[in-house]
């Protein structure tokens, strides 16, 4: 919970003060001290987890005034949070909150909802995020009563229909981001009644939305020229079609998750390539008809790309495009690319993201990758991370050499261990462990 003048994070206790008094407490205690302004009054509260009598009452008017508390996040009190405390809290904060996530609030409804949104009109920033007995019926007290909202969260709440979104299209028009995902029940009618009354949507995540088809993607790109980031994860119904008009209408897309979405081809990263010159984030992975000529395009044309997942997808070939023509790369996953080879890393290392951007790298189950590829990451100074479960080619001597010229990287790998020797006299028997983490 941040108070509204500043960024200060209440301890624990405080925090739980504060839940209780917003959960239990009906009447406002005596007069606040007005030497200190209350600015400062909660600082010093900050720094005392427990604190006097006198002080307390203090405490409690502060607590109480809903002008303090512009954000509050219950996640750490997510298992006790029911109906009555969202009331209490909505009553307490009333026009002032701007933000509120009740992500994983399993405990709260359509009916606590309503009553919040009567109260807190002014509210921008909501996470419903797992509360999984929200309905359209909490979409309808939103677009009634909350015209300001901007940014909503509604993945995993599964009742959620297209019902939903054409509330939040006749009542929210300043939406800029809107999580979805695994609301399965959302079709093209839900997405076109949206973006057609919502045009500054910058963010729509949509992952698990297997109903979702090219039809959608086109009202997209018809209506959101300012969409930003795009989440399609697992939408297995999309193909080429779809995802072209998007390129095509959303010149300033920078973040795209098609992964698990196996019927794309290189036709999307040609798309991209000619469309999308902001592109920081793909992720790609299990898209196994993408190949190196695919990828050959984007990296000549996208030169921000700062994160990849490439799994299952290339060969050494878009490696060596990658090192000469994307210098932000910060984050590459190459997991299951089984033709990656020894050449393909040394390319990668000596290119010009190496030294001062490359953090993580991901070679799971990389067969040809050797001890050689750990020599030709050694220059990567900002390396943090490297994953090398399933590379068999990779020893425990090339990791340690590794580790000489990186000593804080951290190594995600396993070997087989070795059979444990036979107990001796009546020791008891030892055991190995089935895999040791470096």
């Amino acid at each position: 919970i941040n108070g509204g003048f500043g960024q200060m994070s209440l301890s624990r206790c405080s925090q739980m003060s504060l839940f209780q008094q917003l959960m239990f407490t009906n009447s406002d205690e005596a007069v606040i001290n007005k030497k200190l302004p209350k600015e400062l009054l909660l600082r010093k509260i900050y720094s005392k987890c427990h604190v006097s009598s006198p002080f307390s009452q203090s405490w409690n008017v502060l607590a109480l005034d809903g002008s303090n508390w512009q954000r509050i996040d219950l996640f750490d009190f997510q298992r006790d949070i029911e109906g009555r405390v969202v009331e209490n809290i909505s009553k307490r904060c009333g026009g002032f909150l701007r933000k509120l996530s009740l992500r994983g609030c399993l405990g709260v409804g359509d009916s606590a909802l309503r009553t919040f949104s009567q109260n807190c009109r002014n509210i921008e920033l909501l996470s419903l995020n797992g509360c999984t007995k929200i309905t359209d019926s909490t979409c309808n007290s939103l677009s009634k009563f909350c015209p300001k909202l901007k940014h909503l969260d509604l993945a995993s709440c599964t009742s959620i229909t297209n019902l939903s979104l054409k509330a939040l299209s006749e009542g929210c028009p300043l939406l800029e981001q809107l999580n979805i995902s695994w609301c399965d029940q959302v079709t093209k009618d839900g997405i076109q009644a949206l973006v057609r009354s919502c045009p500054g949507l910058k963010g729509l995540f949509l992952k698990g939305c297997t109903q979702l088809e090219d039809e959608a993607l086109r009202h997209i790109g018809g209506h959101c020229p300012e969409l930003v980031t795009l989440n399609l994860q697992t939408c297995s119904q999309i193909t080429d079609e779809g995802l072209i008009t998007i390129c095509r209408g959303c010149h300033r897309l920078q973040s795209l998750c098609v992964s698990g979405c196996a019927n794309i081809t290189d036709a999307i990263l040609h798309a991209l390539g000619q469309n999308c010159p902001r592109l920081r984030i793909l992720e790609v992975a299990r898209c196994s008809q993408l190949t190196d000529v695919g990828f050959t395009t984007l990296a000549r044309n996208c030169h921000e790309l700062e994160k990849m997942d490439l799994e299952e997808c290339i060969t050494d070939g878009t490696l060596i495009q990658l090192s000469i023509h994307c210098p932000r790369l910060q984050v590459l996953s190459l997991s299951h690319c089984e033709l990656i080879t020894d050449d393909g890393i040394r390319h990668l290392g000596s290119g010009p993201c190496a030294h001062d951007c490359l953090e993580v790298i991901e070679l799971d189950n990389c067969p040809l990758i050797t001890d050689a590829s750990l020599e030709h990451l050694k220059n990567c100074h900002s390396l943090d991370r490297i994953e090398l479960y399933d590379c068999q080619q990779i020893t425990r001597a090339g990791i340690k050499r590794l580790r000489t010229h990186l000593p804080n990287i951290k190594v995600h790998a396993y070997f087989a261990p070795v059979t444990p020797p036979p107990s001796v006299g009546g020791s008891r028997q030892r055991f190995c462990r089935c895999c040791i983490l470096l």
